[in-house]
């Protein structure tokens, strides 16, 4: 990568950069420059801390380490940390064997927590020694850990949290073995085939190399009194793969073979000849296993076949749980013998496991308090609060897990359930339900949880803006089996009990709203938090009437700790309730379970940008700058719409790359969607530019306009039961309502249409599942309630995709809220059968329609007190209250026989992504009789199968293996179900956590994207290159956030040129992508896109072939057929065959593309005439000539009748039809003559001559006629000469329908 950054390539020309605050001329723009200035002198500052090589020194050994030379990723530069030098030289090959060390330069110890800069004399070439330090218990039990996973003997590991298979990869099961064997991808795709779920099983491999038979505590462990005064730290045993058991002494020198054997107890060396000694264990055990070195070097092989990145372990974030896992008799699950499995809670917390109790408030707190002047007090401060927040969601998800579970003692057991509260590793957990009444007036339970929501999210908000002097508590909330659980660090003086006359709250509301403090200490803070958040300082009045002026929503509480900080709390209402929806009439019985409606902070934010543009071109209006205020309104709502959408582009840089080029020729499909992007990028520019050339003119004469005077913000407390007192306090509170009452109408007038404008347009991507969903809309400040209303207001072919998502949506929130219900009180041992009688009412009710619960009637006597209410559920009673809940949450009543129109497939990975489940992979039969319809994978089916599911030998093999596996008592089942309860292998907690995004990374990537922009390529590369740089150092390699730089820095690469570098970027954002967000995420998908694209501009097309079909593969599973964007990818797919001279093949995917095509935008549109003009080329390259021409034709009368006889398109698709014309004459007169020679003369043929008759003559199958071989020749030579012609003269010709339909 960073050879591909030094190469020289012309920059972008007019590529603007999304969402651009600022433009060329500074002094103009509204909002001024300084923030903008100030991101571009700090990274120009970084760079002039340019990175040098230091030699490491090994002990023991003469070889040397060159540092940054093995490096990819981070590079010694004054601004790193020593310890990061030394964790480098850990993780390199030649020195895993240290762990336990200090580095010197100059014969001094360099502390590992300085910077480089601060080593006095440090320079390029320098050389530091590696010293070798005793050991501490705690350093051995970590020197351990590691050697074992460093050699492979570790067994598999039960993850309660993180789930079966976490943050795999199947990336290097795509690449292909021989990529010069073309045959291999040539064969026929079968675009009716339904989803293959094997996708997204990565592949079982062999065991992996055994280096030694077992290491592990040994039963002496741990040293007594006596000689743990003499340095004894830890006993192990060791068993090699000779078959020899040596007993071994951790010592604080380092670890020697001892004289104990399984009966005797004698801890000194072995005398020599038999002693053996080392500072390492890794150098000990090739001491003692004289083949330990051989097979630690085929281990190292076998685990370099996969990708680094698809075996680093993740760290600053949740790895991926997929849903789909292997069955339990697979290798990849397979459960292995470990001794010290249950040895590593010791490992890893020591004997008393303080090791692992944390502080968290402090923590967090402390960490903020760090210095952030410079950007290496910024790189530290940053990098230490995303490992901190990685650590104490991932504590609070398992504390949450055994909470729900009723592994951990309530601190006031006395009372019901929902109100119990438990505290566990220093974490405070409460349940997400009323328990104690504070929402019974906004909605009880239902109120609460959706507060706990609004809350972590408010939390995350605060934690962005990191206002100086204002703390939150770390707060995480987790679903986990229908419970709702909140996570919070303990706030210093939160159980303390206020004295007489004091308040524990000292600002905002005390008692429910009768008491409210406002305590001016923490006025300034909260009015930095209201400024950011758009909330407006208003009064409130207490159960006396007495008015308070807050800052914030009365319902934000202030606390100042015992600590001396200033914590807020309870943010759940940062916005304004969306009292239109409230006060909206729905259909009979849809009233709406709470009262937590409120908006959205994009919104809000939205809204807050249009006022302040309306404000900003009425100044202008008034000193006559600018005229036709008509206009002006219009331009307006064009800079909306467009500002969004360059936000969308630039925020998730979503998958616009599929649906903004729905054609693509030869090797101009790329081309076609940069232009596409170009012009979408450019219409958000034009409109910043026409705004900044309206404020400059405005600026003339010191005209400048101050913003300064105009201010938005809303009040949330308004229509929340605040009655003022004099008739100015009603008036302001009348006006406050109608502003929010305006923001409510924005949202439905304004926000939502455009939002349905822009996918009719094809102006953005369409989204392909419930979370790419909820993502856009949400981006878009669009609540989840509105579904409904989205899925009535989808209208027409064009959105047909929109509504059927909303609606599965829908549909599966339903069933979530209702098996949540019954899962809630439910003992663990028993949600497998109620989730597996749940989903057979729900969708396996056309295999069985009266399902029976399966329930061990052993798990029914031992628990015998339990709520088996789940097992009167029935298909119609499922049914009915699913509708209910639609009805109820988002004012949509589903059409009769919905249930009908379900695809199991799609729907059973919402539902298990909702619920955190993860399923066996096995064929699930859905209909009687038709169980190959919906195959899951090739498994057999349930222990009690339907009749279709035995062709296949192995099927049955694995059948017979799957149903001898052990089960517990399981009740006999005369009819066959769908799902049964061992189905269900694991379920995993879905986690919404606070934590804040990196400002430093993200400054250094938009001042890049901005230098890039000005056409300063050197300079924006390298702070590119930077921000790349500060992602992974401050979220680790493997990250959602650095998925998504690798990403955007794939796509600014390629349009500089740099093709390899976008190659590899794109490989290793897939490989993240899948780690991270998901095997089958949308991502994901968009990843393996781009990275097929890329790859085929580099000239592989072979290997970008199967990268596009993976991807097809995975939207088949994510949304099934027919998704609008997947026409780009046919047609991608398709050129890239044509690249390969794989015609035949090609055109099949021309014509698949074009009835999806037809299905979406109908088949008189310039979308299908552009579709029609390739396949016309297709069916040309394929010696189809008759059909060529017909679909030449079609393609020529479309474009005639809507865009004019004159465009260029029209004009194009003419010339083509008369040279394709005439190419069909001459076909059919030689074919005519051909024949006629063969009905005159056939006896007088010669079987040489009648061969080569026969072979033209059934080359051409598609359209009936005889082509000899010349002909083909010609014909073939001339298409494709004619099409490079073409494509070199009018790049921007018929390669793009999208771009056509602008013009029509």
């Amino acid at each position: 990568m960073a050879d591909a950054s030094q190469a020289t390539t012309p920059a972008v020309e007019g590529k603007p950069v999304p969402e651009v605050p600022e433009t060329q001329t500074p002094p103009a723009d509204v909002n001024g420059t300084t923030e903008q200035e100030q991101t571009e002198e700090g990274a120009e500052q970084a760079l002039e801390d340019q990175p040098f090589v230091v030699t490491i020194v090994l002990p023991h050994t003469t070889e040397t380490l060159d540092i940054p030379s093995f490096l990819t990723a981070q590079q010694v530069s004054p601004m790193e940390q020593i310890h990061e030098i030394r964790q480098s030289i850990i993780e390199h090959p030649i020195a895993i064997e240290f762990s336990c060390f200090h580095l010197e330069f100059n014969g001094k110890k360099i502390n590992d927590f300085i910077q480089v800069s601060d080593v006095e004399g440090l320079e390029n070439g320098a050389q530091l020694h590696v010293v070798e330090d005793p050991y501490t218990e705690k350093e051995a039990r970590i020197h351990l850990i590691r050697i074992r996973e460093l050699i492979g003997a570790s067994g598999d590991r039960t993850d309660t949290v993180h789930g079966v298979l976490a943050g795999v990869s199947v990336h290097d099961d795509i690449v292909v073995e021989n990529p010069d064997a073309p045959e291999a991808e040539i064969k026929e795709y079968d675009f009716q085939a339904p989803a293959d779920l094997t996708i997204l099983l990565p592949k079982e491999t062999g065991p992996a190399p055994k280096t030694i038979k077992s290491i592990s505590l040994s039963p002496w462990n741990p040293p007594p009194a006596y000689w743990r005064q003499k340095g004894h730290l830890l006993y192990l045993v060791i068993q090699t793969n000779e078959g020899e058991q040596h007993h071994v002494t951790a010592h604080a020198g380092g670890f020697f073979v001892n004289r104990c054997s399984n009966a005797k107890f004698d801890p000194l060396p072995k005398p020599a000849p038999k002693d053996c000694a080392s500072h390492s264990l890794f150098t000990l055990l090739k001491k003692l296993s004289p083949s330990f070195e051989e097979s630690f070097k085929k281990f190292q092989e076998f685990s370099s076949q996969k990708d680094p990145l698809a075996t680093f372990q993740v760290g600053n974030t949740f790895p991926s749980a997929p849903w789909l896992v292997p069955s339990n008799n697979s290798s990849l699950t397979a459960h292995e013998a470990d001794n010290t499995r249950s040895q590593e809670t010791y490992l890893l917390g020591g004997a008393e496991n303080v090791d692992s109790l944390r502080d968290w408030n402090e923590e967090f707190q402390s960490a903020k308090e760090l210095p952030k002047e410079t950007i290496q007090d910024r790189v530290f401060r940053e990098r230490l609060l995303a490992k901190l927040f990685a650590d104490y969601t991932d504590a609070a998800a398992r504390g949450a897990v055994l909470v729900a579970r009723g592994e951990v003692a309530p601190l006031n057991p006395t009372e019901d359930k929902d109100a119990q509260i438990f505290v566990y590793n220093n974490i405070f957990f409460s349940f997400g339900a009323d328990g104690v009444g504070t929402f019974t007036s906004e909605g009880g339970d239902e109120a609460a949880r959706v507060a706990t929501g609004k809350d972590v999210l408010g939390v995350k908000l605060v934690n962005q803006l990191d206002i100086d002097g204002l703390y939150t508590p770390g707060t995480v909330v987790i679903d986990y089996l229908g419970k709702r659980i909140v996570g919070q660090s303990i706030v210093p003086g939160i159980f303390k009990q206020p004295e007489a006359g004091e308040n524990q709250i000292h600002y905002g509301a005390v008692d429910g709203k009768d008491i409210v403090a406002a305590d001016e200490r923490f006025a300034p803070s909260f009015e930095k938090l209201a400024t950011a958040l758009r909330v407006k300082k208003h009064a409130v009045w207490d159960k006396e009437n007495k008015r308070h002026d807050l800052e914030a929503s009365v319902e934000m509480k202030g606390l100042l700790g015992t600590d001396g900080r200033k914590y807020v709390l309870d943010l759940y209402r940062i916005t304004p309730l969306d009292i239109a929806w409230m006060e909206e009439s729905g259909p009979e019985g849809s009233e709406y379970p709470h009262r937590m409606t409120v908006l959205r902070p994009e919104l809000v934010e939205s809204l807050a940008k249009q006022k302040t543009r309306e404000y900003v071109q009425a100044e202008l209006l008034k000193r006559g700058v600018i005229k036709k205020p008509e206009e002006k309104k219009e331009g307006e709502e064009a800079t909306e719409e467009a500002t969004e959408e360059a936000k969308t582009e630039e925020t998730k840089t979503e998958e616009g790359e599929k649906s903004e080029e729905p054609k693509a020729e030869e090797p101009k499909a790329e081309e076609a969607k940069a232009e596409d992007t170009e012009k979408t990028e450019e219409a958000a520019e034009s409109t910043e530019v026409a705004e900044k050339k309206d404020e400059e003119e405005a600026a003339k004469e010191d005209e400048r306009i101050d913003i300064s005077n105009f201010k938005f913000a809303l009040n949330p407390d308004v229509f929340s039961g605040q009655v003022p007192q004099t008739e100015e306090e009603k008036a302001e509170m009348a006006q406050d309502e109608q502003d929010v009452r305006d923001a409510g109408i924005y949202l439905r007038d304004s926000v939502i249409p455009a939002l349905l404008n822009d996918l009719k347009e094809s102006d953005i991507s369409f989204p392909m599942d419930g979370r790419s969903l909820t993502r856009l809309l949400h981006r878009r400040g669009i609540n989840m309630r509105y579904l409904g209303k989205l899925a009535t207001l989808s209208e027409g072919t064009r959105v047909e995709c929109f509504r059927q998502l909303c609606v599965r949506e829908m549909i599966a929130r339903a069933f979530k809220h209702v098996a949540a219900k019954y899962l809630r009180y439910l003992p663990l041992p028993l949600t497998s059968a109620c989730l597996a009688h749940l989903l057979n009412c729900f969708l396996g009710f056309g295999l069985n329609s009266s399902p029976v619960a399966e329930v061990d009637e052993e798990l029914r006597k031992v628990f015998s007190d339990a709520d088996y209410s789940f097992e009167e559920v029935t298909p119609e009673s499922l049914r009915e209250a699913m509708q209910q809940e639609i009805l109820h949450r988002f004012r949509f009543t589903l059409e009769d026989g919905w249930f009908n129109q379900l695809q199991h497939i799609q729907m059973l990975r919402e539902v298990s992504q909702k619920l955190g489940l993860q399923i066996q992979n096995k064929k699930y039969a859905f209909v009687a009789n038709e169980g190959e319809a919906e195959p899951v994978a090739e498994k057999a089916a349930a222990p009690a199968p339907a009749p279709v599911e035995d062709g296949n030998k192995k099927k049955k093999k694995k059948k017979a293996a799957r149903e001898t596996s052990p089960v517990v008592a399981a009740p006999v089942v005369t009819v066959p179900h769908t799902f049964s309860p061992d189905d269900f292998v694991n379920v995993v907690p879905i986690v919404k956590d606070s934590t804040p995004r990196s400002a430093l990374a993200e400054e250094a990537l938009e001042a890049g994207r901005l230098s890039i922009y000005q056409n300063q390529k050197k300079l924006g590369e390298d702070l590119l290159l930077e921000s790349l740089s500060l992602h992974e150092q401050i979220y680790g390699l493997v990250h959602p956030e650095v998925a998504q730089m690798y990403h955007t820095l794939s796509q600014l690469y390629y349009q500089l040129g740099q093709k390899d570098a976008a190659v590899e970027l794109s490989r290793k954002a897939a490989i993240v992508a899948e780690r991270t967000v998901g095997l089958d995420s949308a991502e994901t998908v968009l990843n393996y896109l781009n990275l097929s694209l890329f790859l085929h501009q580099r000239g592989d097309s072979q290997q970008a072939l199967l990268y596009a079909r993976h991807a097809l593969d995975l939207w088949k599973v994510i949304y099934g057929p027919d998704h609008p964007d997947t026409i780009t990818t046919m047609n991608n797919y398709a050129v890239m065959l044509q690249s390969i001279k794989a015609y035949h093949e090609s055109r099949r995917w021309f014509e698949e593309s074009l009835r999806v095509c037809n299905k979406v935008f109908g088949e008189q549109t310039v979308h299908s005439a552009t579709l029609l003009f390739q396949l016309a080329q297709a069916l040309a390259l394929d010696q189809d000539a008759k059909k060529a021409v017909d679909r030449m034709r079609e393609s020529y009368n479309i474009f005639k009748t809507l865009l004019g006889p004159e465009d260029k398109n029209t004009k194009e698709a003419e010339h083509w039809l008369t040279q394709l014309t005439h190419n069909a004459v001459s076909v059919a007169k030689a074919t005519k003559e051909l024949q006629a020679r063969r009905a005159k003369g056939t006896l007088g043929f010669s079987p040489r001559n009648a061969t080569a008759g026969a072979a033209g003559i059934g080359s051409v199958v598609p359209s009936a006629v005889g082509v000899d071989n010349r002909s083909l020749d010609e014909l073939v030579k001339f298409v494709e000469g004619s099409e490079k012609k073409k494509g070199g003269k009018k790049p921007k010709g018929p390669s793009n329908p999208k771009k056509r339909g602008g013009k029509a």
